[in-house]
């Protein structure tokens, strides 16, 4: 009796879940059925604006070639003649099959394909003519179509009449030169203006069709919605916090990894991607890279403390970013070390931008319990636009260069130009000050 009892709360609670949920699935699938169904529609009618152009076109280079054969006699000419004329002809095809009964599906498609509509796209046109054929714009489009009929039936017996003429060479009748060009002319401005309607017809059969189905959409949207609103609040606010909460963590967790948790300027992991991802994106463009060590940073963390040094570090920091582009990247490399990209920076730029660096941080006195530390640095920059260099050669050319300015008396630039090390600035060290 207790395990029925139970099951029967189970049976409800089921039943309350599925009552709760059918609204919202039924309107999902609506809203799917109709959205799959407008664009099955628009694809379709879009093949035939597509199919339109490349039949109008095509006429237009059938009567073209056909009135350049009748000046010259040229076989080529002819055979383009041929080559254009076999699209229309190809879709008149079509047409006679779909409009038989029973409907020739598989005589439609070949029509179509000959027609040079692609092979993706036939499926929906024979669908879109068999069902929507009875709608005003359609059943418009398809006269000014089915209206060329007897045109192109003249347009092939003329073609046949001047090539029988232009055996035996070019035509010397003035007088019926004259005609069977003029009637040329004739027929392609027949075809222009049939081909014109056509394209008008459809044009604003496909934006009714559009606007309509845009409509239905809507209101099938808004009946979700409204279904949404009614049932679902508490549901909705709940999960909106926890996304909230769950892209806040990403957010965090995301600058945690690409950013130094002292200074907050990009990391060394994240630096070394953007660098890998510049010089793979922008070949041709110029890149620089500056590193940059300081040179007071031991002994002001060993006389001061590592709050003192961290503080440094922050304020170094800072003082990098100034007057930087945006496009340029400034990060912490581990410890004192800091680096500088520069996307589209000439290596002779990226040595003035050193330079100025390097002369802001001779200026700059870091302060701390009443004493007073000069602070200088040793900067070494490398520039390459050889994306074939790879990104480990980049840095170890940069970073040597460094090496090599602290070497030879610190607060200098030195410059690796990929031959040969360049000392731009010697100047004399500086020597700590106690206030």
């Amino acid at each position: 009796m207790f395990r029925r009892t139970a099951f029967s709360a189970k049976e409800r609670s089921l039943l309350h879940v599925i009552k709760l949920v059918s609204p919202f699935v039924m309107v999902v699938v609506l809203q799917a059925m109709i959205a799959g169904f407008s664009l099955e529609v628009m694809s379709s009618v879009r093949a035939y604006v597509a199919g339109e152009a490349m039949w109008s076109r095509s006429q237009k280079n059938a009567v073209y070639f056909l009135h350049l054969y009748l000046q010259s006699g040229e076989a080529s000419q002819f055979a383009q003649y041929q080559s254009s004329i076999a699209v229309p002809i190809g879709d008149e095809y079509a047409r006679w099959a779909l409009e038989r009964d029973p409907v020739n599906v598989e005589l439609a498609r070949i029509g179509f394909l000959q027609g040079g509509n692609h092979p993706d796209d036939v499926p929906g046109m024979i669908w879109l003519f068999r069902y929507f054929s009875g709608i005003n714009f359609f059943q418009e489009a398809i006269r000014e179509w089915a209206a060329t009929d007897p045109m192109l039936l003249e347009l092939s017996i003329f073609s046949e009449v001047i090539r029988s003429d232009l055996k035996g060479g070019p035509i010397r009748n003035a007088d019926r030169l004259h005609f069977l060009s003029s009637r040329l002319s004739e027929l392609n401005t027949q075809f222009t203006g049939h081909a014109e309607r056509f394209s008008t017809a459809l044009g604003e059969g496909s934006r009714t069709i559009k606007v309509t189905l845009t409509c239905v959409n809507i209101v099938t949207a808004a009946a979700l919605i409204r279904l949404l609103i009614g049932h679902k609040r508490r549901l909705v606010v709940q999960r909106q916090a926890f996304e909230d909460a769950m892209h806040a963590e990403k957010e965090r967790l995301a600058y945690q990894a690409s950013h130094d948790g002292r200074t907050g300027r990009t990391n060394r992991r994240a630096f070394e991607a953007r660098l890998q991802g510049e010089r793979d994106g922008n070949a041709a463009g110029a890149l620089s890279l500056i590193l940059l060590d300081l040179d007071q940073f031991k002994s002001v963390n060993d006389s001061c403390g590592h709050l003192a040094g961290d503080r440094l570090l922050c304020q170094v920091a800072q003082l990098l970013r100034q007057d930087r582009r945006p496009q340029d990247l400034v990060a912490r490399l581990g410890g004192d070390e800091f680096g500088l990209m520069l996307p589209e920076c000439a290596p002779y730029e990226a040595v003035d931008i050193a330079e100025r660096l390097r002369r802001s941080l001779e200026l700059f006195s870091f302060a701390w319990d009443d004493r007073c530390f000069a602070i200088t640095a040793s900067i070494g920059v490398a520039g390459s636009a050889d994306r074939n260099t790879t990104l480990e050669d980049a840095m170890r050319r940069a970073d040597a260069a460094c090496y090599r300015a602290k070497e030879k008396g610190r607060n200098r630039v030195q410059v690796d130009n990929g031959k040969a090390d360049v000392v731009v600035v010697a100047a004399r060290p500086r020597e700590a000050a106690r206030a």
